[in-house]
């Protein structure tokens, strides 16, 4: 998959149906930006935009992801080419993802220490102390936050009943106990309650 080949696509197919950036930004509810992004080869469609940018530029979503028009004999060949590329992307994506948590979560918790840490133990006025412990709280819960958000979302949850693999509510995460990525959760298929185990695959 050549994002630099899909970004010129999209623009000679939005160029053909005679639409500037900023009419195609409009119909598909999003900015100028994002479809001058695209089109300069920094980046992909979101898949919930991929089906909508399509039938605006009158397109298959095979099409889109191969950067060109398709004869009927390359349709296939290309879409399992094609669903391949995506299914590495996202492999790709989930793993650099998991290893951002990682490093907010030492950060955001080395820091809520280290603020801790100053505020019992220098010598430093009550307002100070007060303001370094809020700040450390602030930053703890903010981090730990975004740390859940792409746990959440980065790769799948796999069941440990019936092996189905599933992105579980924010707040499953949330409210679960873990060990590590491994959580004690309901599973949305089969709703038994186990330990599962986090997956990129």
């Amino acid at each position: 998959m050549d994002i630099i080949s899909i970004g010129k696509f999209i623009k000679e197919q939005r160029k053909a149906k005679g639409l500037t950036q900023n009419e195609l930004a409009s119909k598909l509810m999003i900015s100028e930006k994002t479809v001058s992004k695209w089109e300069c080869g920094n980046g992909l469609p979101d898949a919930t935009l991929m089906i909508p940018l399509c039938t605006e530029l009158n397109i298959s979503a095979n099409e889109l992801l191969s950067g060109r028009k398709l004869s009927s004999e390359e349709y296939k060949q290309q879409a399992e080419h094609n669903l391949f590329d995506l299914k590495q992307k996202q492999e790709q994506t989930a793993k650099f993802l998991l290893a951002i948590e990682c490093v907010l979560g030492y950060i955001t918790s080395i820091s809520f220490f280290i603020f801790i840490f100053i505020a019992s133990y220098f010598n430093i006025p009550l307002g100070w102390r007060i303001a370094l412990i809020v700040i450390g709280i602030l930053n703890f819960f903010v981090g730990i936050h975004f740390c859940l958000k792409i746990e959440k979302d980065a790769g799948f949850y796999e069941c440990n009943c019936c092996h189905n693999k599933y992105i579980p509510t924010y707040n499953q995460v949330l409210w679960s106990m873990h060990f590590g990525r491994t959580r004690y959760m309901k599973c949305s298929k089969c709703n038994k309650t186990s330990w599962n185990k986090k997956v990129i695959k």
